[in-house]
């Protein structure tokens, strides 16, 4: 990890004294000394890292080296502070300000050079006792650690593991079956309990997933509980998930207990309902939540997940049934870890060379799934050779008799741990500043590691590209957890399995790589460079001082005003926390690069917002900032600017861009921008924006297109678009696209289409297709069925308003078919052999169709139906039955 601290300082310094002279006055010297040093104890520090010894001389060493890094990264901003802040303008008005600010100067060298000096001397300090003691001499593998302290206060959630990857849990899921859908009519409590790792949630989520479940049970909620929990947003959290999305309260955020106690109670008491309550801490969490589970006679069940026999064996007084799950066999276990480490073999083969080596890991993980799935991903990155697998197989130097099964546990995940180059220990100690059980957005995650410095140069790819395949490495060697998806197969949403976060935690703690504060006691220590705040603001008392602070992260809904005094800062997170106001010397974090301001109440953005010249990432989404500052074209290091409002689209204007400056197209490396409104001078230049990857533009007129078509065909990098209109009545005409971008690969058209344009032909690689509002008087189907061979999600809302649907040949990669708000639509027509890939198929509004669509027997794939908002007749239709033998063969169908 230290070398992962020094790499950047270097970096830093090195362009630091490309400067010119008159810039450095007289600390050039001193910051070429330290650069030398440092560089020499890279390479010791690469290997000290990934030896891990037990050497209490070594560790300390290397815990001075990462602080004088520190300490020297430090002086180099406030240096670049200064500089910064040196006046800039020209003639005698500007000679005359350096005059009288050349005093200052002058003191700050040397006050800096003096800081300097004392640091060289703490450098050669370590640098001699490096050599004394001989720590660059000791022999790799020599004093393994083991693994200390317990894995705490965290649970599991593995509710979007697939079903091929599950191994030994079938009899463990037919009894829970069996007790979920018995005769018995009072609501009953399953509890299942075990250590963690053991795969409880697994097995919970296998058999809650299941259409057993589904049809058997009228309502279903889960909800991850956690140790810290208000038992007002555990309520919430259930009407959320019970309801479907269009009839969720509107005032649920603003009810009270009594309130919440009592739509619940309403809402649930003629049903038969199951929920489960995953990660249970609290023993008297069932005297909280009871309340709103009603105790009827409709066959209800609740499920709970918990470490914890206490709390497993609790008296309900009602119903109940209690499983205590046992780690795997070792058949099972083996079979596990044959799918992860030989993953590349269709035959998940193991080679008789490494077998014994191979079985020998698999019983020191002892039956825990999760430490399996760890070790095998670790494994799966190694030569298939003796030599490298015994080198693993032998720095496991545990004592397994005497260990608790967590602590082996932990041991294993530390080894996946230590194996991690130093750029990607980075990236993964960085999620644990997330809240416990927070969905990551693979984009979000990628931009944050790219501002924190995290990323090394990689020539011809972006940082955001570099970042990207640090993230899929670690999804890789199972240290992230796949959520959700995306059409290509790549990681949208991730998440930490909570004892990979309590590893990162302890592990962060120990590096000062960050500190928490999340009702417990405070994680991290010393000068703070990092800063998550998960729980109340008003509770907290920041000791320390904030003026090294480098990123800020804010999860709470209290703070009303932010801190002060964090001028070096580069990352500040502030997504809805209800701020409405901006501190004005947010203008001088001259190191910022990230700025995460989405889902706050800003109103406007500083005007001279143009002073934070290293800001990387500007994220405004859903604030109501209506026009962005004239001063915002002066950041030239802008790379992704986000400013759009969303909202159900329900209506035309459900989407909504922003106010820009005319000259915004001057912001050269911008390679994200969604969306802004079109003025005729953005429209004329957004063509010059040539590093543009996904671009938006709202309130294009009639009168923009033709310019703005010719702009957008010089956007060669650009792989998603969305155009949308002034209104409902302005006619979206595009035909003037003659060339579009060759990379297109998702597009969104908002506004009224006379004809689908003819370029679409030449869509190519287009993997998603949006038309919204279009209202076109011919079946669109017939333009693009043929054209877009590698169409994955079509969407279409409000895009025709003909009667009839006809599917007659093509769609061979689409996935997912969204039709919504199709007023006059009364067939829809599937030939058989199109469409062959589709998995989920969704009708919302389509209020006059009244039969399924033909042909739906033949889409043997598709596992998901789902229709909302259709006639009568068709519902009737689904609940007697009299269709059954055409959807037989779909899982999950759902109908209201």
């Amino acid at each position: 990890m230290a070398e992962g601290v020094v790499e950047p300082v270097v970096g830093k310094l090195l362009s630091l004294l490309e400067m010119e002279a008159s810039l450095l006055g007289g600390v050039p010297h001193e910051f070429g000394k330290i650069k030398r040093e440092l560089e020499s104890m890279r390479s010791f520090l690469r290997d000290a890292d990934r030896r891990r010894h037990n050497n209490n001389g070594v560790n300390e060493w290397v815990a001075q080296v990462r602080d004088v890094a520190y300490d020297v990264e430090d002086i180099i901003d406030e240096f670049s502070y200064q500089l910064n802040s040196r006046p800039k303008r020209g003639g005698f008005r500007g000679y005359l300000l350096q005059t009288i600010h050349l005093p200052k100067h002058i003191w700050v060298k040397r006050q800096i050079a003096t800081k300097l000096q004392k640091i060289n001397t703490d450098i050669m300090a370590i640098s001699e006792r490096s050599n004394r003691y001989g720590f660059d001499r000791i022999e790799e593998g020599a004093n393994l650690p083991e693994a200390g302290g317990w894995v705490q206060n965290h649970a599991e959630s593995s509710l979007f593991i697939e079903d091929d990857d599950l191994v030994g849990i079938e009899q463990e899921s037919d009894l829970l079956l069996k007790w979920l859908t018995d005769e018995q009519p009072k609501r009953t409590v399953i509890s299942l309990f075990g250590m963690g790792g053991s795969g409880k949630t697994t097995l919970v989520a296998k058999v809650y997933k299941s259409q057993i479940v589904k049809r058997h049970f009228n309502n279903y909620a889960w909800i991850t509980v956690s140790q810290t929990y208000a038992i007002e947003d555990l309520f919430r959290s259930i009407i959320r998930e019970l309801s479907e999305a269009n009839t969720v309260p509107i005032d649920l955020s603003s009810m009270d207990y009594r309130k919440l106690v009592e739509t619940l109670v309403n809402f649930l008491q003629q049903k038969r309902y199951v929920v489960v309550l995953d990660d249970v801490w609290d023993i008297n969490l069932w005297d909280n939540v009871k309340v709103g589970l009603p105790n009827g006679t409709n066959g209800s069940r609740v499920m709970l997940t918990t470490r914890n026999k206490d709390i497993a064996s609790f008296s309900f007084g009602i119903g109940s049934h209690v499983h205590h799950l046992q780690p795997l066999g070792q058949t099972e276990a083996w079979a596990l870890f044959c799918k992860r480490a030989f993953s590349s073999d269709p035959n998940r083969f193991c080679p008789p060379e490494i077998q014994n080596l191979a079985r020998d890991l698999v019983g020191k993980c002892e039956g825990l799934p999760l430490a399996i799935v760890a070790i095998g991903g670790l494994m799966s990155t190694k030569d298939k050779t003796e030599l490298e697998w015994r080198k693993v197989h032998d720095t496991l130097n545990w004592e397994l008799s005497n260990n608790p099964m967590l602590e082996v546990v932990k041991s294993i995940l530390l080894l996946s741990y230590n194996d991690l180059p130093y750029y990607l220990k980075h990236c993964f100690l960085y999620c644990c500043i997330f809240p416990e059980d927070y969905i990551l957005e693979s984009e979000k995650l990628i931009r944050l590691c790219a501002a924190e410095g995290f990323v090394k140069d990689r020539r011809g790819m972006t940082p955001e590209e570099v970042a990207d395949t640090y993230i899929r490495e670690l999804i890789s060697r199972s240290m992230l957890q796949v959520v959700e998806k995306n059409e290509f197969g790549m990681a949208k949403e991730c998440r930490m399995h909570d004892l990979m976060r309590e590893l990162a935690l302890s592990t962060s703690e120990k590096e000062n790589f960050c500190n928490i504060y999340d009702g417990r006691e405070a994680r991290g220590g010393g000068k703070m460079r990092r800063l998550s705040i998960h729980t109340s603001y008003k509770n907290i008392q920041l000791c320390t001082s904030l003026s090294q602070l480098r990123s800020l992260f804010v999860f709470v809904k209290d703070m009303t005003a932010l801190p002060s005094g964090f001028r070096l800062l580069r990352v500040l997170y502030l997504e809805d926390v209800p701020i409405d106001k901006l501190p004005d010397e947010l203008v001088d974090l001259f190191n910022l690069r990230y700025l995460n301001l989405r889902g706050t109440q800003i109103k406007e953005l500083p005007k001279s917002l143009g002073r934070l010249r290293n800001l990387e990432t500007l994220d405004i989404r859903n604030t109501n900032v209506e026009s962005l500052p004239s001063g915002i074209v002066k950041l030239q290091r802008l790379r992704n600017l986000i400013t759009y409002r969303s909202a159900v689209p329900t209506t035309f204007n459900f989407f909504k861009g922003m106010q820009a400056p005319t000259d915004l197209w001057k912001l050269k490396n911008l390679q994200v921008l969604l969306s802004i409104e079109a003025n005729g001078e953005i429209v004329k230049q957004v063509g010059n924006m040539t590093q543009l990857t996904k671009f938006g533009i709202t309130k294009v007129r009639e009168g923009d297109q033709i310019e703005l078509c010719v702009s957008i065909s010089r956007l060669g990098l650009l792989r998603n678009l969305v155009i949308m209109v002034t209104d409902e009545e302005e006619c979206l005409r595009i035909d003037a696209l003659s060339s579009p971008p060759p990379l297109l690969r998702e597009l969104v058209l908002i506004g009224k289409l006379e004809k689908v344009p003819l370029w679409f032909r030449s869509l190519q690689n287009l993997t998603t297709l949006y038309l919204s509002w279009s209202r076109l008087n011919e079946d669109p189907l017939s333009y693009i069925q043929y054209s877009l061979p590698n169409l994955v999600v079509l969407q279409l809302d409000n895009a025709y308003h003909g009667r009839k649907l006809w599917f007659q040949a093509g769609f061979l990669k689409l996935k997912t078919l969204y039709l919504f708000n199709f007023p006059h639509l009364k067939d829809i027509l599937v030939e058989k052999g199109v469409m062959p890939s589709i998995r989920k198929l969704y009708l919302y509004s389509c209020v006059e169709l009244t039969a399924l669509p033909g042909g739906i027997e033949y889409l043997s794939n598709l596992q998901e139906f789902t229709m909302s908002t259709v006639s009568e007749e068709l519902i009737k239709r689904m609940e007697s039955g009299v269709d059954h033998s055409k959807v037989q063969h779909i899982p999950q169908i759902f109908w209201g």
